[in-house]
């Protein structure tokens, strides 16, 4: 903010303080008691000419008229009109109207009537002072110009942004409905440690703290999933978890350290249960939250369509579209030219098994705009999954993407304790501490065959919200500290 913004803000400031005070000497209480009301929304869904009403918010506009005044509210659920008149109210209401700002709450007790111009109006008998804003709201028709002051202030977005307050509301929908539609299919909600003396369930670097009272270093959970595992192992049989996650990596337009995801667990089911979950709950939710199947999505306004059934395609058949039907044929030094032909830089020190996973990461799955389930991925990347019983390279597992991006994968879960410590060997190399012997231990208690899906909670509502970044979609998203400038 330039000295010149802020020199204005003071000036603001300054002023509003000065209408605080002379409220005060009028007598009205500076920030206001509980007020008894009804909501906007309610208000203007049962609208009836002179029906008397009870209503509070903060106020947006106000044209003041001499002896006549009309104002706008709003109280986050609607926004609704009221008039103010002398004859109406008494000498102190209505001198002290005068001295309010825009920002500043009340509440609101009159009538029902329309406008000329066909506006329902509050007309208002009596009005009381429930809190004052020191400081001004965004301008009307501008708001806040900075895109990182609306992330950093949300509380002004959302006071100023009908569609940030949209959208915010459609996430809320959007978790009650996961949860109807998994409670209606027997499934029960669990909660497990977020704070954990190891990371497991994924590979991802995790934040570190310190537990005082037991003396030791714990790790914020990357993943749910293998204390979810031991749930099944104890006897539940259809679970789910909604939570948070972290993880201490970059930030970008869909990435956030601090992340919500959906995992859901089935005893005796696999991918394809899972499959059949994702297939179930996507319409769901868009029949619920939207009204519709179809979601216009991102900048272009892409027509994505949760119509079920999504399309299924192998992930080495997904490669062949893209590089060739002889992509599995080509010996390494091959397969890297290839590559590089299409632009992408591959390490020399990288394999064919690699350099195809780049291939995949880079431009196959760009490409998958509408839902699509990839299968039959090579092994060595999902460490936790049960091999194809025709292959055992490759896991029985699914990645679902939409619109380019991986939505949910799914898995019919690894139960084999001996093949399950294989796997964690191979992934961590030399690092055996990275074996969680506990979930080893549980695992040879005996698991029975079980389906699993996680689900990025954030790129869902991206999803079906139709925004492309992340922190259009978390309330307060992580952001560099600044340094805020002390007040008197």
């Amino acid at each position: 903010m330039s000295e010149e913004q802020q020199q204005s803000v003071n000036e603001y400031r300054a002023q509003r303080i000065v209408n605080l005070r002379k409220l005060e000497e009028l007598g009205f209480e500076p920030y206001g008691r509980a007020f008894e009301r009804t909501r906007l929304s309610e208000v203007r869904a049962g609208f009836e000419e002179d029906k008397k009403v009870r209503a509070a918010g903060r106020l947006m506009t106000i044209r003041r008229m001499g002896k006549a005044s009309f104002a706008t509210i709003s109280d986050g659920t609607a926004n609704f009109q009221i008039f103010i008149k002398k004859d109406l109210l008494s000498e102190t209401l209505f001198e002290g109207f005068k001295y309010l700002d825009l920002g500043d709450f009340i509440g609101v007790e009159g009538r029902l009537f329309t406008t000329r111009a066909g506006e329902p109006t509050i007309e208002v008998h009596s009005w009381s002072f429930l809190g004052k804003a020191i400081l001004q709201p965004p301008e009307k028709f501008h708001g806040l110009q900075d895109v990182e002051e609306r992330y950093r202030k949300r509380y002004l977005d959302l006071m100023m942004n009908p569609e940030s307050r949209d959208r915010f509301n459609k996430r809320s929908a959007i978790l009650a409905e996961i949860r109807n539609f998994l409670h209606a299919r027997g499934f029960i909600e669990v909660e497990t440690p977020m704070m954990q003396a190891q990371a497991g369930g994924a590979a991802a670097k995790p934040f570190y703290t310190h537990h005082n009272a037991l003396d030791t270093a714990m790790v914020m959970r990357i993943a749910p999933e293998l204390y979810l595992k031991r749930l099944i192992v104890g006897g539940f049989d259809k679970i789910f978890e909604l939570g948070k996650n972290f993880r201490n990596e970059g930030i970008d337009r869909t990435h956030n350290p601090e992340f919500t995801v959906l995992e859901v667990y089935e005893a005796y089911g696999d991918r394809t249960s899972m499959k059949a979950i994702i297939e179930g709950l996507l319409p769901h939710l868009c029949e619920k939250v939207l009204g519709r199947l179809t979601v216009e999505y991102g900048e272009a306004k892409e027509i994505l369509d949760f119509t079920p059934p999504y399309r299924e395609i192998a992930y080495k058949d997904a490669v062949k579209e893209m590089m060739g039907q002889d992509w599995f044929d080509l010996t390494v030094q091959q397969a890297r030219a290839k590559a590089e032909a299409q632009g992408l830089e591959i390490d020399p020190a990288w394999d064919h098994l690699l350099i195809t996973h780049e291939v995949y990461d880079k431009l196959v799955e760009k490409t998958l705009r509408q839902p699509t389930f990839v299968t039959r991925v090579p092994r060595q990347f999902v460490p936790l999954a049960k091999a194809c019983a025709d292959d055992p390279e490759l896991v029985d597992v699914f990645e679902f993407v939409v619109a380019g991006k991986e939505l949910c994968p799914g898995y019919t879960e690894q139960n084999d304790p001996e093949a399950q410590r294989k796997a964690f060997a191979d992934q961590v190399g030399e690092d055996t501490e990275k074996i969680d012997e506990d979930f080893i231990t549980a695992l040879e208690h005996g698991m029975p065959p079980t389906g699993g899906l996680g689900m990025g909670i954030d790129r869902l509502v991206m999803m079906l919200t139709g925004t492309e970044v992340i922190r259009d979609v978390i309330l307060f998203p992580q952001m560099k500290r600044l340094q805020t400038p002390s007040r008197q």
